[in-house]
């Protein structure tokens, strides 16, 4: 299980008890792994991606918490997990989406990340190692 967090919901900062729970596994309250990275608003930084293949390499629970922004880990996410896991991500003003990961929804994924701008390739190669 992977949880990617940046303490913020519409670009605010959570409240402090939300705050409290979210960091619970860097105080030793947690047996979850926790990673921190930077990742800039509307990008997708080496760091968060390896943190994710790591995350879903893990064996057991790990929290990515991310310093700036975590909006776009929802695709690489689906491309990384194995069939059958699910991806739920936030939308603003509608609420928790969930997606189940399947060829079809890994391939939409991916040819998504293809159609941004930058090393798309770089990308794929760090999650299907």
């Amino acid at each position: 299980d992977v949880a990617v967090i940046d303490g913020k919901t519409e670009r605010e900062a959570v409240g402090d008890e939300i705050a409290a729970v979210l960091d619970r596994d860097g105080d030793g309250e947690s047996d979850d792994a926790r990673i921190d990275v930077e990742n800039e608003p509307a990008t997708l930084s080496a760091a968060m991606l390896d943190a994710l293949r790591a995350g879903l390499d893990a064996d057991r629970p790990t929290v990515v918490h991310v310093t700036g922004e975590e909006d776009l880990a929802t695709l690489p996410a689906i491309v990384a997990a194995p069939d059958g896991a699910s991806v739920v991500y936030g939308q603003p003003g509608e609420g928790m989406v969930l997606v189940a990961v399947t060829p079809e929804s890994r391939a939409r994924a991916r040819d998504l990340l293809e159609r941004m701008a930058g090393g798309s390739e770089t990308a794929l190669a760090r999650l299907e190692r």
